[in-house]
């Protein structure tokens, strides 16, 4: 291990005191004990549970690991974050304690033999859900545990230690044999970076275009295809009983597949050249269809690098993609191709074809269907039963139809638009048929599907539902429905005949926990968990799903969260902080729609605004910033006016209710919310101070697109400058809190974003602060960096909006 870390935080603009300075080195801070207290508070157990809910899995993890774990070393290289001392991916949350419970007895069991201490992921039950697997990661490598149910004890099963750099790839063939991948050479054999190189690193396009993402992490040199080449090269293996045997020759597995009567395998492969454009996910790659030696039968398709695929959301390569199994079928491989070249506004009938070819695999392919719209998968029941899902991104459409497999016959069932969160019927219950694959259950003789929204968006906010769907009339009608004042989902469906579930309820005050409900019946739930508060200290405040309007009349809500003890009438109006995350919609009537619970739990991440509620803060979490689509224009031809429109509603709310002061109000977000932030900042004087992290503030620096917005910027030049808060930072005047993790890894939101709008901003004389966590990603991880974090913004706001001046 590396010795203990100090933080050296870039701090421009300010040192402790927040006075002019011109950078500071602080060590770290820990916030109030309110809010430290709330963030290390330890987690609820991970719950899974077998599918005759007989025995629940617990898993039980830490709070946050140290800043010294993600300080390990670490390569980035084509598009991943791998240890190069075990072949396994740097950055992850690990399970650190496994019991089970048998829910007839009610007993509970350590799971012994567990190795010491316990990094464990990538768990997988068997077929007869009698045995789980999980892989264990250790300094030198991965290793496979099985844990049998029999018994309570967890067993290495694995000669050679695992490869997940792509992927854990765990596969059980049946119950006592497993596939997976293994290292060939041992980590210490990885190339050695020369000092002297072969020569300059160059890349060149000879006319052809290739528009891409923003991606990080990518190839950036001959050495980096060397590492990326070594630590992805696996070799596959069935495991019987600890005795490992390959399955082909050492490889760069990008994903495998058993069909279902568990014969054959469909195996993508990638290969050279590498790209240095985008992520190992579009490097060329070979799919083809081996049997359980590895032996090829056929190969399906030889697919180019994703350089090519065309710019705009809905547009996609000229090539077979989609590439799955039909789940009610031995061994019959689906896949779609494009009828437009791939691009979506070629004016055509039907812009994707469906094919299927099934085993030996020796003939031609089989034209299944076509369809309007972009294809987008196949949910398989039976010979006379399989839903097709097709839609496009930029009108945020979506359509779903019933497919008959033996006439052909396709008939669309619902189509809505995806924002639409009142029209979602739920999704469909599936049972397991003989080849232990999930298929659509049909109900009543066949004539209605089962529909589990585990949302249930309403006017009276969310309330999670159970419905059956009429294949004839079209219709669906809820069968069961959370009670208000609760808010419960459907965790699995037990028993889809008798109508056996297996339920996760909520409220204000009830913990989360998991009981069994039958509907026909209509006994007593029976409580399986027992989860108690880990937040006691939140214990009084109040929370309320509150309405309001915005000046153009579009309805809007938040979550209104008031502290312990509060009384308007005797505390006067509360500093508060506005958080959010802008979303864009083409309909207003769906960007009015209530979303989210005033019944749910109140739990605490590292992200949330929530802690300040201990600190004598009204906090309006999840307002809604809607873009609107407005006079057939785009939603964000207007979106730095309708940003505003939304915090001015969100700040009259707050004011009429009597609990927030007009004077003290501050607005903050992560990610776009940073960017929303920036934006309001820079164009309005609306808030006392403002929080942003890790966020973008120069769109020409993702040129083909950013969130939902697919014109570029050669296209619409003039949107990208005016919908770039780095264009207006001379300004902003208000202060602003930047807060970036120095390794972020989310496309477009390169930690330079906040290192140039901190600069532009302190040369145009502005408040501002910048805070560069170490080693930190896109979401912040480190315990040492959280707690500082949650010290930083609650210093911003002690200075600059509770104790203005």
């Amino acid at each position: 291990m590396i010795k203990k870390l100090h933080l050296y935080l870039l701090i421009a603009g300010a040192c402790i005191s927040l006075n002019s300075a011109a950078q500071d080195a602080v060590s770290y801070q820990t916030p109030p004990k309110e809010i430290a207290d709330l963030l290390l508070a330890k987690p609820t157990p991970g719950v899974s549970i077998d599918g005759k809910a007989e025995w629940i899995l617990f898993s039980e993890r830490n709070s946050y690991p140290s800043v010294e774990e993600l300080a390990l070393p670490e390569y980035r290289i084509a598009g991943l974050r791998l240890n190069p001392n075990n072949y396994s991916p740097s950055r992850q949350t690990y399970i650190n304690n496994f019991s089970l419970k048998n829910i007839k007895s009610n007993q509970t069991f350590q799971v012994a033999g567990l190795p010491t201490p316990l990094y464990a992921s990538n768990i997988s039950w068997n077929p007869s859900e009698n045995k789980i697997a999980f892989t264990n990661t250790t300094q030198k490598g991965v290793d496979l545990y099985i844990i049998d149910l029999a018994t309570k004890k967890a067993v290495k099963t694995n000669k050679a230690f695992l490869n997940v750099v792509l992927g854990s790839g765990l596969t059980w063939l049946n119950d006592n044999t497993i596939i997976y991948r293994t290292v060939t050479k041992p980590a210490s054999a990885a190339p050695k970076k020369p000092l002297m190189p072969k020569g300059p690193t160059i890349q060149q396009n000879l006319g052809k275009a290739a528009p891409s993402a923003t991606y990080q992490d990518l190839i950036k040199s001959p050495f980096d295809e060397q590492l990326f080449e070594f630590f992805a090269t696996s070799q596959l293996v069935k495991n019987t009983a600890g005795v490992e045997t390959a399955i082909g020759k050492p490889a760069i597995y990008g994903s495998t597949s058993l069909s279902p009567d568990k014969n054959y395998m469909m195996i993508e492969t990638i290969r050279k050249p590498f790209s240095y454009l985008v992520t190992a996910n579009g490097f060329p790659s070979t799919v083809t269809i081996t049997d359980l030696t590895g032996k090829t039968i056929k190969v399906i398709a030889e697919l180019p690098s994703s350089e090519g695929t065309p710019s705009g959301y809905d547009n996609t390569q000229n090539v077979p993609r989609g590439f799955d199994w039909r789940d009610d079928e031995p061994a019959t491989l689906v896949w779609s191709k494009p009828l437009d070249s791939g691009l979506i506004k070629k004016d055509v009938p039907f812009h994707d074809a469906v094919y299927a070819l099934s085993a030996p695999f020796t003939g031609t392919e089989k034209e299944l269907f076509k369809t309007q719209t972009r294809y987008r998968g196949v949910q398989w029941g039976d010979a006379n039963l399989a839903l097709i899902m097709e839609g496009l991104r930029s009108k945020q459409t979506n359509k779903v139809s019933r497919y008959n497999p033996t006439t052909g016959e396709v008939e669309e069932l619902y189509s809505r638009n995806q924002t639409d969160a009142y029209g979602n019927p739920g999704s469909p219950v599936t049972t397991k048929n003989k080849y232990g694959r999930q298929v659509i259950k049909t109900v009543d003789n066949g004539t209605k599907l089962l529909m589990n929204n585990v949302v249930g968006s309403s006017e009276k906010g969310d309330l999670p539902f159970l419905a059956k769907f009429d294949l004839t009339t079209k219709k669906n009608e809820i069968i069961w429905r959370s009670a208000e004042g609760t808010f419960e989902y459907v965790s699995d469906v037990i028993n889809p005949d008798k109508l056996v579930l297996l339920t996760r309820k909520e409220s204000q005050k009830l913990v989360p926990n998991y009981f069994i409900k039958n509907l026909m019946l209509r006994i007593a739930d029976q409580p399986i968990t027992n989860f108690t508060n880990p937040y006691p200290s939140l214990e009084g405040i109040t929370k309320q799903k509150i309405s309001y309007k915005r000046a153009d009349g579009v309805d809007l809500t938040g979550d209104l969260y008031l502290p312990k003890g509060y009384n308007k009438d005797k505390d006067g109006p509360l500093p508060s902080l506005i958080w959010a995350y802008p979303r864009e919609f083409n309909s207003a009537a769906d960007a009015a729609q209530i979303r989210g619970s005033k019944d749910k739990f109140t739990t605490i991440s590292w992200a949330s605004p929530i802690f300040w509620v201990t600190r004598g803060y009204a906090v309006l979490d999840n307002a809604e910033m809607p873009i609107v689509a407005k006079d057939g224009k785009k939603p964000n031809d207007t979106f730095v006016d309708q940003l505003q429109l939304n915090a001015e509603a969100a700040i009259n709310k707050l004011a009429d209710l009597g609990v927030g002061d007009k004077k003290r109000m501050a607005v903050g977000g992560h990610s776009y919310g940073a960017f929303m932030t920036a934006n309001l900042l820079a164009h309005t004087n609306l808030f006392a101070a403002g929080i942003a992290r890790s966020g973008a503030y120069n769109r020409t620096l993702t040129p083909f697109g950013f969130q939902n917005e697919e014109r570029t910027y050669w296209q619409v030049p003039q949107l990208y400058y005016e919908m770039s808060p780095f264009s207006y930072a001379d300004k902003i005047k208000t202060p602003i809190l930047l807060i970036h993790g120095d390794s972020d890894d989310n496309p477009g939101t390169f930690p330079i974003n906040s290192e140039r709008l901190f600069n532009a901003i302190k040369g145009a004389g502005g408040t501002t602060r910048f805070v560069f966590l170490p080693y930190e990603a896109h979401s912040y991880r480190g315990k040492e960096n959280l707690l500082h974090m949650l010290w930083e913004q609650d210093q911003w706001l002690e200075k600059y909006v509770k104790n203005k001046k």
